[in-house]
């Protein structure tokens, strides 16, 4: 029993890893090091429950997790000690859309945890409200009214215009 367990987690986290890790990523704003440690402690909790998560929606049952385990890591003590500082001392150079990218991880980083989350739910993994509300734990309308807001502060921080961009070009009528 356990080898077969073993073998289907295996299959699993060859499956979804990356896919988790791309989620992780976009939640943490672009910082790869601890969206690698959610991803691990994700795995670790999923392997421990996995008679449970395997009878349902194993990838939401993930999902919520990683999403838990994001949330709770910035209500931790000592992420609140770090001190911020204006530039990381090594970024990288601007190059070609490199630029554009890091602008908008630098607004995701802005947004607060939950609304980050419900932005990379909705629009990174392009999941429906339903399922986005099921990860996160809340009702349908916070994640319309969170994914919004956090939106609307996107749009102002990254200076994109308000009104959606008309792709079609009226002709003349006469």
């Amino acid at each position: 029993m356990p080898v077969k367990r073993d073998r289907e987690f295996e299959e699993f986290v060859r499956r979804r890893r990356r896919a988790l890790l791309t989620t992780a990523t976009a939640l943490t704003a672009g910082d790869a090091f601890l969206a690698e440690d959610l991803v691990q402690g994700t795995l670790v909790r999923l392997y421990l429950a996995w008679r449970r998560a395997r009878s349902g929606n194993v990838d939401a049952y993930a999902r919520r997790v990683l999403v838990n385990a994001f949330i709770d890591h910035r209500r931790r003590p000592f992420v609140r000690r770090e001190q911020v500082v204006a530039a990381p001392p090594d970024a990288p150079a601007p190059g070609d859309g490199d630029l554009d990218h890091t602008r908008l991880l630098a607004a995701l980083a802005a947004l607060p945890p939950r609304m980050r989350a419900a932005v990379v739910l909705r629009h990174v993994d392009d999941l429906s409200v339903e399922d986005a509300a099921a990860a996160l734990g809340c009702s349908t309308g916070t994640v319309k009214s969170q994914t919004a807001r956090a939106l609307a502060k996107l749009r102002d921080a990254l200076g994109a215009p308000t009104e959606p961009f008309v792709t079609s070009v009226q002709g003349d009528r006469s």
